[in-house]
């Protein structure tokens, strides 16, 4: 059966004809209750919203089967995110779908407000010429203060250069030498709220930004300032703005935003120096196309369980291309590795060596913790999730990352350690195959498999022909195996893949036999 995604707000027709060519099963259910929608996902794997939907951890929770929840769109204030983590569902938004029409509809109302256009058609349409009344000004010379400059705030200051406009910025997590680079002097808040001719915000809203444009901030500006919001209600406080606006603390406002949403009442809508839209920032036709396309790809990429970078609860940076193809090679292994150890160890290093040790080894690190999680843990174990339960059950783990290796064959190695137990694997050929190459300081040479037995016996004749004879006896087919070699004197070890898994009473035997140390069953 295919996989089902649920699409609880509409989204581009383009996005979704990529789902069903995949093979996917869209469930478009549009305008249900929350109620309604907590009956829908169940047996859901993926969730497609906007803005409107709250997934909060009751939504989450009516979806047990969910992998992923997507945003058709930048911001991520209607998903709870920890309690997507919590459960291993991942969270994926499309964080560069809108900027550019979220930047042009800023100026728009930039414009808008410096020329009094709105207010000015409204008295014309309604039979008054008013032109004096409605006086506006330049841009040109004025100083654009930008609280924010990530990409949004990046594209409003390349534009308003165009305006021959002053730009000032505050942003903590860009530095001086950006702003130089983009023709833009990086200060401190109070300085671009005390400088500013048109101040425009496009700060994400969290608990430290919320209201930051407050009554105490506005009385450092001008009078003649006008404000811009196009990035999220509430970080200007609305009820300050709105006494601000009345008492000609500032001169005008232009709001795209608002605290809650939808709002057709509010203090700020009878004041004549104000210009608001229903939160147009996105609302072009190409910026709805991408986010539907873009969350499209993201979901196609959870789902087949690759790598997603658009996943904003995954605690690994992006994968390099080197580095995917050992992603699910790192999950296998932790499976094998995992079998090995008789409990739950206290510490973990996962290292990668060679050509993949050059870049960022999180995205390994986390598919080895899955793995090894899977084995341990009866819960739902994600790429999400894996780092927290280790956290949980007190494992710590150390990552490691060295381009030099010490194999005697093979360059590319992601190595498992805890104690005296260890497990290296690597992708070999042109079809880059998995191999298991070294367990426990014993060289090998094969496959992962479903079924796998890890057998240490006395370097001594016969005692291959024993395990095998006594597998044959009991009807177990052998579908490859390797003798692992040790610089140990008399140590030796077997990797047998079976092709069914192997009876307890069987490895019971097998373990009673002459000169076999441990037999361990395992499986990837």
């Amino acid at each position: 059966m295919s996989k089902r995604i649920v699409v609880a707000e509409e989204i581009a027709e383009a996005g979704l004809d990529r789902l069903r060519s995949a093979g996917f099963n869209v469930d478009v259910q549009l305008n249900k209750s929350a109620g309604e929608l907590h009956t829908i996902l169940d047996g859901a794997h993926a969730l497609i919203v906007r803005s409107a939907t709250m997934v909060d951890a009751a939504m989450l929770a009516a979806g047990k089967q969910l992998v992923v929840v997507a945003r058709a769109g930048v911001g991520l204030d209607n998903i709870d995110v920890e309690a997507a983590t919590k459960q291993g569902v991942m969270v994926v938004n499309a964080p560069q779908s809108n900027v550019l029409s979220a930047a042009e509809h800023t100026m728009a109302l930039i414009l808008s407000i410096a020329r009094n256009v709105p207010q000015a058609h409204s008295a014309l349409t309604a039979g008054r010429w008013e032109r004096s009344k409605w006086e506006g000004i330049e841009l040109a010379g004025k100083t654009l203060g930008i609280l924010g400059l990530g990409r949004i705030g990046t594209l409003v200051a390349q534009r308003a250069r165009a305006f021959d406009m002053r730009l000032v910025a505050y942003d903590p997590y860009v530095s001086a030498e950006r702003g130089r680079e983009l023709g833009v002097e990086m200060t401190t808040l109070e300085r671009v709220v005390e400088q500013a001719d048109v101040l425009t915000i496009h700060l994400p809203k969290n608990k430290e930004t919320t209201g930051i444009i407050n009554a105490d901030m506005l009385k450092r500006a001008k009078r003649s300032l006008r404000i811009v919001n196009v990035a999220r209600g509430g970080i200007a406080d609305e009820a300050d703005l709105a006494e601000a606006l009345r008492n000609g603390t500032i001169a005008g406002a232009a709001l795209d935003v608002f605290t809650k949403e939808p709002v057709t009442d509010s203090p700020l809508f009878g004041l004549n120096n104000i210009v608001v839209t229903p939160h147009l920032g996105a609302s072009t036709r190409e910026a709805q196309d991408r986010a539907g396309e873009v969350v499209a790809d993201m979901v196609q990429l959870a789902l087949n369980g690759d790598f997603v970078p658009f996943a904003v609860n995954l605690e690994a940076g992006d994968a390099n291309e080197t580095l995917k193809p050992f992603v699910p090679l790192a999950d296998r292994i932790g499976r094998v590795f995992a079998s090995l150890i008789e409990s739950t160890p206290s510490t973990i290093e996962i290292s990668t060596t060679g050509e993949i040790g050059g870049y960022d080894p999180g995205l390994i690190t986390i598919s080895a913790l899955k793995g090894m999680l899977s084995v341990w843990s009866t819960d739902q174990v994600s790429l999400v999730n894996a780092p927290s339960m280790a956290r949980n059950l007190n494992i710590t783990v150390e990552s490691v990352a060295s381009t030099t290796t010490t194999h005697r064959d093979y360059v590319n190695l992601i190595t498992l350690r805890s104690g005296d137990r260890n497990i290296s694997a690597t992708l070999t050929g042109r079809r880059r195959e998995a191999r298991i190459v070294m367990i426990d300081h014993h060289l090998t040479d094969i496959p992962p498999s479903e079924h796998m037995l890890v057998v240490k016996n006395d370097d001594q004749p016969g005692a291959i022909g024993r395990v095998a004879s006594a597998l044959g006896n009991a009807g177990i087919n052998i579908a490859n195996m390797d003798v692992g070699s040790s610089e140990t004197v008399g140590s030796a070890l077997m990797c047998i893949a079976t092709t069914t898994a192997v009876p307890l009473d069987v490895l019971q035997h097998l373990r009673t036999l002459e000169g076999i140390s441990s037999v361990v069953s395992v499986g990837a």
